[in-house]
Formats: structure tokens, sequence, C-alpha cells
């Protein structure tokens, strides 16, 4: 990726680019800050709704369909990260927000970050299947680990 390709996408002259994102980092930082953004929102969303749990498993089973070009963004992003530190903090960012959203079902925090485990391999999974499972199948598999 390179700012250049970046500006031709997005039909601007390269000094546009790089006026608002002078490396490719700070372009990258905000990439992931924008699916980022989206995904806290879905959690956001999931946490008033009925059966939290289910909602959960909806967005999940999301990332291989309405959500795959955001899930495909995150996850090239999640492990560019492992290359570029500056990209850490909204991996963290995730982590927390997970966690927060995970705390009011399971108190214990090694059960909790299992199930942050299990949210992420979902996550992935549904991303990568070519016959995803179910948000049943999924809410089901976050029961049985939340233990509800």
């Amino acid at each position: 990726m390179s700012q250049r390709v970046v500006a031709q996408e997005a039909g601007v002259p390269p000094s546009a680019v790089t006026y608002y994102f002078p490396t490719v980092d700070d372009l990258l930082v905000a990439a992931l800050a924008g699916c980022n953004d989206d995904y806290l929102r879905h959690l956001d969303e999931c946490t008033r709704d009925p059966d939290p749990i289910g909602a959960l498993a909806r967005v999940i089973t999301e990332s291989n369909g309405s959500l795959r070009a955001h899930a495909a963004a995150e996850y090239e992003l999640f492990l560019i990260a492992a290359r570029r530190p500056e990209l850490r903090p909204e991996i963290e960012r995730w982590t927390a927000a997970l966690d927060a959203y995970l705390a009011p079902h399971v108190a214990d925090p090694v059960r909790r970050a299992a199930a942050a485990a299990t949210v992420d391999g979902l996550l992935l999974r549904c991303f990568l299947a070519g016959d995803p499972p179910s948000a049943d199948e999924v809410r089901a598999v976050l029961a049985s680990v939340l233990g509800c």
C-alpha cells in the first residue's frame, strides 16, 4: 500500500492524502481506527439488545456477509500491527472494548479472556469459512463458553 495508490483509489491528488496522512503508518492507523470504530459501535448496539449474546453472534456471522470488507481490512491491519507498533493501540482498544462487553456476562477474568479468544476465533472462522456457522450455532458456542 502506498499513499499514491490510496489517492488514485479515492480519486484525489496524492498531495491531498499526504496532507492528512504524512506517513503510510498514519494512514494505516486511521484505517484501523475506522474499522475498530465500526466494530465498537456494533458491540455497543449489542449491549442494548434484549439478547446481547445473540446480537453478538449476529455481528460475528456478518464477518462473512455485510461486514466482510471491514473484517478483511481489520485482519490485514491486525497482521500489519505485529510489525508496526503504531497500530497496537487500536488492537488494545478492541481488546479492552471486548473485555468490557463480556464483563457483565463473565466475572472471572480468566474465563473472560477465554471468551474473548473465542469471539476472536469465531470472527476469523466465520470470515474464512466457505460454509460459515449460522448465528444460532455461534450463539450456542458463545453460550457454552460464557456459561449461560
